[in-house]
C-alpha cells in the first residue's frame, strides 16, 4: 500500500471506500475498496477534494482480485462450463447445457490448500440445468501473490478437468417387469409409467416393455429378446426382495449378466442390482422405485446415461448421503441425499 497523486493513479487499485456527501442526502460511497482508477475517474475524485490516494501496486508478482479470480475459474472449468464477469471480486461457473456435474473433488482440496484461495463448488454426480450457478471462485486479499495463481493453473492442467457437465447419452432402453400377478393380470403394473416417465426426463426412450412370469428362463429370454432388439440398457422390475420366489436375479444372471453388485448402501434402494452383458447395463430395480420419488434410481441412472462404467466401489461410497429423510416436500438435488463426502 502506498499514498499516490490523483494524477499518477490510473490503472491502481483503491485501498479504501470514498465517501460522496450530496447535501440532503445520506452519505454514500462513491467509489469502493478494490475499485481500479480509470483515467474518467480523475475529476469526480477531485471533486472529492481527494488529491491522494492509498493504493495497491499491481505489477508482475501480484493480481488484482478480478484478474486472479478469472484465472482461478478458467484453471478449473472444463466441458459444458461458461465463466460470468467478475463481481466484488468472484467470477461464477455456471453450465452452459443441461447434463451431468462432474467435480474432481481431490483437486479441488488441492487447489483450496493453496492459502488465500478460494473456489467452491456444489456437489458433483448431480444434474444441472443450462444456466444453474455450479462453482464460485475469488481470492482473499484484494492483491494476491502472482505464483499462487500459478500453481493453481498448474494444478488445473495436472488435473483437467475439475469442473464439467457431461451431456447425457440418448438411449434405447428395454425394460423387462417381472410378476405372476401383472403377468397373469391380475394387477395393473404400476412400475412402466414411472420408468418410462424417468427415461423420457433424461432424454432416453423405452424401447418396449415384455411382461415375464416368476420364471428364471423366461426372465432371461426376456432380456435377450430386447437386447436383440437394440436395447443399449436393460431395466427389470420386480422380484428384487428377498423373497424365495424373487427370481430376477437369477433371470439376469442366465441372460449373461455379470453381477457388478447386489445390494446398495442406499435407502430407499438397497435391494438394487447392477450387471452387465457385454457393454449393456442391466439394472434390477426394487419396488421402491415406483412409489418413492428420488431413489438409487435417480443416483445412478445419470451418471450410466453420461457414459459412466459404474463400479462396485462408485455404489458403496454412496454409503455417506444414502439415506433419505423422505420430506414431505421434496428438494432432491438439493438436499443431502446421495452425496457422499
Amino acid at each position: 500500500m502506498k499514498a499516490v497523486s490523483v494524477y499518477e493513479a490510473e490503472g491502481m487499485i483503491l485501498c479504501h471506500d470514498i465517501t460522496e456527501i450530496v447535501p440532503g442526502k445520506p452519505k454514500g460511497r462513491a467509489f469502493k475498496k478494490g475499485h481500479v482508477v480509470k483515467r474518467e475517474d480523475i475529476p469526480k475524485l477531485l471533486n472529492l477534494g481527494k488529491e491522494h490516494l492509498y493504493v495497491w501496486e499491481v505489477n508482475e508478482n501480484a493480481l488484482h482480485e478480478n484478474d486472479a479470480a478469472i484465472r482461478i475459474a478458467k484453471a478449473a472449468a472444463g466441458q459444458g462450463i461458461t465463466l460470468t464477469e467478475p463481481e466484488e471480486g468472484k467470477v461464477e461457473l455456471r453450465a452452459k447445457m443441461a447434463g451431468l456435474l462432474k467435480i474432481n473433488t481431490s483437486a479441488l482440496e488441492k487447489i483450496n490448500d493453496i492459502d488465500e484461495i478460494v473456489l467452491a463448488t456444489i456437489h458433483s454426480n448431480q444434474m444441472v440445468g443450462s444456466g444453474d450457478a455450479v462453482a464460485g471462485s475469488r481470492v482473499v486479499p484484494l492483491v494476491i501473490n502472482t505464483d499462487k495463481i500459478r500453481n493453481v493453473e498448474k494444478i488445473g492442467e495436472a488435473f483437467f478437468p475439475i469442473v464439467e457437465i457431461k451431456p447425457l447419452r440418448s438411449l434405447k432402453v428395454g425394460v423387462v417387469t417381472t410378476g405372476s400377478e401383472v403377468y397373469h393380470g391380475r394387477i395393473q403394473d404400476q412400475f412402466g409409467p414411472v420408468i418410462q416417465r424417468k427415461i423420457t426426463e433424461l432424454g432416453s426412450q423405452i424401447l418396449r416393455q415384455i411382461f415375464s412370469d416368476d420364471n428364471v428362463t423366461m426372465i432371461s429370454e426376456s432380456i435377450r429378446t430386447l437386447i436383440k432388439e437394440g436395447a443399449e440398457m436393460i431395466i427389470t422390475t420386480g422380484g428384487m426382495s428377498v423373497d424365495p420366489d424373487d427370481v430376477t436375479p437369477a433371470g439376469i444372471k442366465e441372460a449373461g449378466g455379470y453381477v457388478i453388485s447386489y445390494g446398495a448402501p442406499v435407502l430407499p434402494g438397497s435391494m438394487f442390482m447392477l450387471a452387465r452383458i457385454g457393454d449393456i447395463p442391466v439394472l434390477g430395480l426394487p419396488g421402491c422405485v415406483m412409489y418413492h420419488k428420488t431413489t438409487i434410481f435417480d443416483l445412478l441412472v445419470p451418471r450410466i446415461l453420461a457414459g459412466e462404467a459404474i463400479t462396485r466401489k462408485d455404489i458403496t461410497h454412496l454409503a455417506h448421503g444414502g439415506y433419505c429423510l423422505n420430506c414431505d416436500l421434496c428438494q432432491y438435488p438439493h438436499c443431502t441425499f446421495g452425496k457422499g463426502s
